[in-house]
């Protein structure tokens, strides 16, 4: 096993769940996960087996994970959304969004009215 490069704590254990989600479609990959702080890095050729198959589906090239900090704000934490993503999905300040919990992901969606 090696070591975490991420929070250099951990050791990265081999998987076959890690959950990769483009434009809706849910694809689960092998990678490895480091067993301290969880993060997960897909193995090479399974990224690019998922990156081909979204290319046939016609959902590629969409950026396949985003990285973000949080930042503090009153009393919660909030992040910054992209301006081309906001473009692309038409969203304002005034956008109701969904947040929801499956298992350590968070899947943050815009309600459509």
């Amino acid at each position: 096993m090696k070591q975490c490069n991420i929070c250099e704590k951990g050791m990265l254990e081999k998987v076959e769940d890690i959950l990769l989600e483009i434009e809706n479609y849910a694809f689960v990959v092998k990678g490895e996960r480091c067993n301290s702080c969880n993060e997960e890095i897909p193995f090479e050729e399974e990224t690019q087996k998922t990156i081909n198959t979204a290319r046939k589906l016609g959902v590629w090239p969409e950026p396949l994970k985003l990285y973000r900090h949080f930042s503090r704000s009153g009393g919660g934490l909030v992040f910054r959304v992209p301006n081309d993503l906001e473009r692309q999905m038409h969203l304002s300040e005034k956008t109701e969004i969904g947040i929801s919990k499956v298992g350590r992901k968070i899947i943050i969606e815009p309600i459509e009215n």
